[in-house]
Parts: C-alpha cells; sequence; structure tokens
C-alpha cells in the first residue's frame, strides 16, 4: 500500500529539517523569512522546492546541475495572495474563475485567485514500491451565491528522472454548473541562442502574436514593431538571439498538435543540446499560449502553457466561447509533465514532434 504522510504547518521550521528518506529521495521540510511554508523534494538527478500552503507552487526546479527556473526579482516567495507581489515561480496554477488580465467588465484578480490560495490542507504520498514520491493540497473556494469548487493539485518526482509529473483536478461542489478557466504558468529560464521546437505548424495562422498591450506592460521604442514583425512571420522568434526585443514580454497564442497519445510537446534546445521540455493534454487545455520576458530583472520563457482560453480576462473569453462550462458535481482534470531533457531524450522528442508535424500538415 501507497504511504500516506499528513503536513501541517508545525512542521515547517526556520531551521530546515528532514521528513523522510528513503532510497534516493529525500525530503525536508521549512520556513522561508517571509513565512512562506516549503518541501525540498530531491531524487539522484535534482530537486524541486515546493508551496504546499501556496497555491501549490513549484518554486524552484533543478536537474543535473542546472537550475530550470526563470530569472526574476525575488529571492524567495512572499507571503501575499497578490500575483505580482510574488513572482518568478517555477510553475504557478491560474484561474479558476478568472484568467490573464481583468478587462473592463472583470472583476477578477490577474490571472485568478488560485496562484497564491491558501491551500486548505496537504499530504505527501510515497508509492508502494518506493520509486516515486507526491505532494499533494486541496483547496476550497466558496463565495456565496456564486462559486464553490474544490481544487486537488499534486506534483510528482520519479526515481532517475529529470521530469515532474504535475496533476491538477476541478471538482464543482455544486449542483448548478459553472465557469471554469486555468492555465499552467510554467517559467522556464531562457538561454541565448537556445531555439524553441513544438509540435504545430509553424505558419503565422497557427502562431499568433498578441498585439494588444496590458494595463501593467509598459513598452519599450520599437516593441510594437517587433509585435508587427512576429505576426508576419513568427518563426522569427524561434532562435533567442541576444537583443530580440522580448521587453517588457511578448505573448503568443499556438494551436498546439498532439500525438496519438494525446499529447503536446514543446521544448527549448540549448546549444548544449540538452533541453528545457513541457508536454501536456491539448484535449483538456486546447489553447496554448507562450510568454517571453528577457530583461535585466526579469529573463522568463513560457515555452507553451496548458490553457483552456486565452489570456484577455473572463469576459472576452467568455464572449469568444473558451470558458470551460462544468457541470454540478462533475470534475475536470489535466496531467501535465516538464522539466529537463538530455540530449538523447531531446532528440528522441524532436523526431516526435516532426512526425506530429508532417501528420498536421498532410490532413
Amino acid at each position: 500500500m501507497p504511504i500516506r504522510i499528513e503536513l501541517y504547518k508545525s512542521l515547517f521550521t526556520e531551521k530546515e529539517k528532514s521528513l523522510c528518506q528513503f532510497g534516493e529521495f529525500s525530503v525536508t521540510a521549512f520556513l522561508y523569512e517571509s513565512g512562506v511554508h516549503a518541501l525540498r523534494l530531491k531524487n539522484s538527478r535534482g530537486e524541486i522546492v515546493l508551496l504546499p500552503f501556496q497555491g501549490m507552487q513549484v518554486w524552484r526546479a533543478s536537474f543535473d546541475g542546472r537550475e530550470l527556473t526563470m530569472h526574476s526579482m525575488f529571492e524567495q516567495p512572499k507571503n501575499t495572495q497578490t500575483y505580482l507581489e510574488t513572482y518568478g515561480a517555477f510553475l504557478i496554477h491560474c484561474g479558476i474563475t478568472g484568467l490573464g488580465a481583468p478587462g473592463h467588465a472583470d472583476n477578477h484578480p490577474l490571472h485568478g485567485e488560485l496562484p497564491n490560495a491558501p491551500m486548505d490542507c496537504a499530504w505527501l504520498t510515497i508509492d508502494k514500491d518506493c520509486s516515486c514520491i507526491s505532494v499533494a493540497a486541496e483547496y476550497q473556494h466558496t463565495v456565496a451565491f456564486s462559486t464553490n469548487y474544490k481544487a486537488t493539485i499534486s506534483t510528482a518526482m520519479t526515481a532517475g528522472s529529470a521530469l515532474v509529473d504535475v496533476e491538477v483536478a476541478i471538482e464543482n461542489l455544486k449542483q448548478t454548473s459553472m465557469d471554469l478557466m486555468y492555465l499552467a504558468h510554467a517559467n522556464f529560464r531562457p538561454v541565448d541562442n537556445g531555439e524553441l521546437i513544438y509540435s504545430t505548424n509553424y505558419s503565422a495562422q497557427s502562431v499568433r502574436v498578441r498585439q494588444s498591450i496590458p494595463a501593467h506592460v509598459m513598452p519599450e521604442p520599437g516593441y510594437k514593431e517587433f509585435l508587427e514583425e512576429l505576426a508576419v512571420d513568427p518563426t522569427i522568434h524561434h532562435v533567442l538571439k541576444p537583443g530580440l526585443a522580448f521587453d517588457p514580454e511578448v505573448v503568443f497564442e499556438i494551436d498546439l498538435e498532439a500525438g496519438e497519445d494525446g499529447m503536446g510537446h514543446a521544448l527549448q534546445k540549448h546549444p548544449e543540446k540538452f533541453s528545457d521540455y513541457i508536454c501536456y493534454e491539448t484535449e483538456k487545455a486546447p489553447v496554448c499560449m507562450r510568454w517571453i520576458c528577457r530583461t535585466p530583472d526579469q529573463d522568463g520563457l513560457g515555452i507553451a502553457f496548458p490553457s483552456t482560453s486565452g489570456v484577455e480576462g473572463y469576459s472576452v473569453e467568455k464572449g469568444k466561447g473558451r470558458v470551460v462550462e462544468l457541470a454540478g458535481g462533475d470534475t475536470w482534470c489535466i496531467a501535465i509533465r516538464m522539466g529537463h531533457l538530455t540530449e538523447t531524450e531531446t532528440d528522441e522528442v524532436v523526431r516526435s514532434i516532426k512526425k506530429i508535424q508532417s501528420s498536421a500538415l498532410s490532413a
């Protein structure tokens, strides 16, 4: 039988301490100076730092001696629910009652209530053969007369693997239907001359740059012109050459194609031939968003965000018919895998991507 260990906030102290150790795995708990509770999970390839009581974020991820997480202005997470006041995690879960920048008709915060949600409970699970360890947390969001759902988020590490498996389940606790929006904000660290390879046709129709500019974005001179170039030829951004104007950010909406297993694939191939990688169930998240920000203070690459909609806010996306309607008592879920691939693993995934691209073009 799997072993389940309940996690309580009293276990977390400023001095990092061991919770369990077995085989190649170790789990330690600690408090950041900011008061945020954190778990460090290690296997033979690397480690991740989780925030089990703050949005179940993956704050940091490093494998094979390399930091995968974006560079940000935050050395540690802050104890706040305000999205931009604690930003820079490897993975942030966004939604559920709103997504993206709120429009004039919206009342949801930037990227919804889930990113820094105060999780109600959390636990650690060790599988029966001790080859996998996972952390899960639950959060119930209830607003009288409007919303009542339970989010269950789990993050798992496998022995000998530099990939992380994430599962998200949203259960509608109401008897009536609810609107649902979700996006996995997975923030990798871009590298100069990194190559973006992903499973779609690289046309301007399939890779669309966002030309509207949100209120919180202050563009530099030449920014609008760069967006206009990308709108005609999105392949300009496929190699992250130094000097490309991803300042303060560029956002794309991509029609990511899936293979026979239902998974879409995307990676950043480093000049050293290994890669950063993400794949997910495209049927559950039919919209793929890409975010690139390259500034001295923030250097981040959202290779492929699994999303149920675009990021123009609830009202705009609802008007486009891109908000999930979840029936009373039903559960929506998605599986996502992300992390680091070796050169050999990278070559294998690139072959799979080329096969998907070929099938899509011949369809």
